[in-house]
């Protein structure tokens, strides 16, 4: 219920789609809540801008008319700021609701992944490390490269972010995706990719003079796609397939 409540607002005010896709399973949701806080509040700003002028206009100060002190002390005085000030906690309470359950989705709750990559973070260029063609990563058809994460599309992915010099931030604004990564610590975090494409990777930590060529690409492929790309680049594979020492030809 709450989440078909967001993806309204997110389909009906996409603020964040105007500029980029929604490439997650989540980012939806988090447009959701966006639009809904753009809404509410702006309604608000709307509103009491236009009593605000309307109020400058009507009672602006008029020759031989004295001005009226106004206590608001009075119940009728009182309940232009009660009733609104009620109105408003309303509107709160729907933010809240919406934002509390997109962080325990998106932050708290972990759901079980497909694959693992981990993610390194320095200054001033991103590792990548993907698992082989055996799905386990830390084995010895790990893939790491620089600046370019490959992943599947509908693919459940935990990475395991961590930095080795300062403060860095993960950001796959295509996603809605953005976590630091604080140095001594392996955060773990997840993102299901739903469209193939590629997009930028930022980091979002200003983290020293090369903070702002620091960015890389994430490449969504299909199942096909993401295969023949591993079976190219799995170090297992070269190992097998390098030609054979001038030492042993001669034998």
């Amino acid at each position: 219920m709450i989440q078909n409540f967001l993806h309204f607002f997110a389909d009906h005010f996409p603020l964040t789609g105007l500029h980029l896709d929604a490439a997650s399973t989540f980012a939806r949701d988090i447009d959701g809540v966006i639009a809904l806080i753009f809404v509410l509040v702006g309604f608000w700003f709307i509103l009491s801008e236009g009593v605000f002028f309307w109020l400058i206009f009507k009672f602006k100060a008029k020759d031989g008319v004295k001005a009226q002190y106004v206590a608001g002390e009075t119940q009728s005085e009182k309940r232009w700021i009660t009733w609104p000030h009620m109105a408003v906690l309303v509107c709160d309470v729907f933010i809240i609701v919406g934002a509390v359950w997109v962080w325990y989705n998106v932050k708290q709750n972990l759901p079980p992944a497909q694959q693992t990559v981990r993610v390194i973070g320095q200054q001033w260029a991103w590792t990548f490390v993907h698992p082989g063609p055996d799905g386990q990563i830390d084995s010895a058809d790990d893939i790491a490269l620089v600046d370019e994460l490959h992943v599947q599309k509908g693919v459940l992915y935990h990475y395991k972010l961590e930095s080795r010099d300062v403060l860095h931030d993960f950001s796959v604004p295509v996603f809605r995706l953005k976590q630091d990564a604080i140095p001594g610590r392996i955060i773990t975090g997840w993102f299901e990719a739903t469209q193939t494409g590629e997009y930028d990777i930022q980091c979002a930590e200003i983290c020293g003079i090369g903070h702002g060529i620091m960015g890389a690409r994430i490449h969504i492929e299909s199942a096909a796609d993401h295969a023949a790309w591993m079976s190219q680049h799995s170090p297992t594979r070269n190992v097998a397939s390098a030609p054979s020492s001038p030492a042993s030809v001669a034998r």
